[in-house]
């Protein structure tokens, strides 16, 4: 079966919209768009990815359905959108005019940067995600590994979504700390309406000196919540390129998972991400 790459980015690079790429990893202070990426997937048997918004802006969304359609192996967007406008709901009308409308599956806000850790309790952040679930969107939950007892409150207030945790809600792996992550991660976990990427993970690490053992706490805790039928690859580059390759990212991965069978293993690597985003 394909394989699908569940997160990944492109940027034109300049310092007002990727002030957060630190000194220490001046490599990703350049432009990286899909040529770029299409050479890193048939080295490392990747056949589809997911673009998934860097910018909070609608330009982004945009941006990204064009190279959409403009590469097929481009699957699917989860773009941004102004949830809590009030015209949000024209927003999502207009986007959906775009020739590449049906491969735009879900959107994400950069909670994880919001000075109020409870930004996704709002009312009108709320009313906002219940509106893209209405229209069948996905929502990517992107957070630090503190806001998730605020992202069990936020879920629970959407029964009826599809909810995507990013990098696995970002533990403090560099400081070697399982909890409270870990208690959280499973608490949330219990949701049936969330799945999980693994993705990330080497940039809370030190990416200078990380190992696979370092992470084998944390993908055992994930494999463990959430399970093969909720578990979706994913190698979040081209910010991965701080600590690790592409393809070594994939390689990591795959040796991290216990014993799986072919259907277990075609899920986390593929299906899962066709499933649950319905990518066309």
């Amino acid at each position: 079966m394909p394989v699908i790459d569940s997160h990944h980015h492109f940027w034109r690079y300049n310092p007002a919209d990727y002030g957060w790429i630190p000194d220490a990893w001046s490599a990703l202070r350049r432009d990286y768009l899909p040529p770029d990426l299409e050479r890193e997937l048939a080295p490392a048997g990747v056949d589809g990815v997911v673009s998934v918004q860097a910018r909070q802006s609608l330009e982004e969304t945009t941006w990204l359905l064009d190279f959409a359609a403009r590469h097929a192996f481009v699957r699917g967007v989860v773009g941004w959108v102004p949830l809590i406008a009030t015209d949000l709901a024209a927003h999502l009308d207009h986007l959906a005019t775009h020739p590449a409308a049906t491969k735009l599956r879900a959107f994400r806000h950069v909670l994880q940067a919001e000075a109020d850790d409870a930004y996704m309790l709002r009312d009108d952040f709320n009313r906002g995600v219940a509106e893209l679930t209405r229209r069948g969107y996905v929502y990517d939950i992107l957070i630090l590994e503190r806001h998730l007892p605020h992202a069990i409150a936020f879920v629970d207030r959407h029964p009826d979504a599809t909810f995507v945790l990013d990098h696995i809600a970002k533990p403090r792996i560099a400081a070697g700390e399982l909890e409270p992550w870990a208690k959280n991660l499973r608490e949330l976990a219990r949701r049936p309406n969330v799945a999980c990427k693994l993705s990330g993970m080497v940039t809370e690490a030190d990416v200078a000196a990380w190992t696979p053992a370092q992470l084998q706490p944390y993908f055992d805790v994930v494999m463990d919540a959430f399970g093969p039928a909720r578990l979706l690859f994913g190698s979040d580059w081209p910010v991965c390129l701080a600590g690790v390759g592409y393809a070594r990212w994939k390689a990591t991965v795959e040796a991290a998972l216990p014993a799986l069978s072919a259907s277990e293993r075609a899920a986390v690597f593929g299906d899962n991400a066709r499933r649950i985003y319905r990518l066309p």
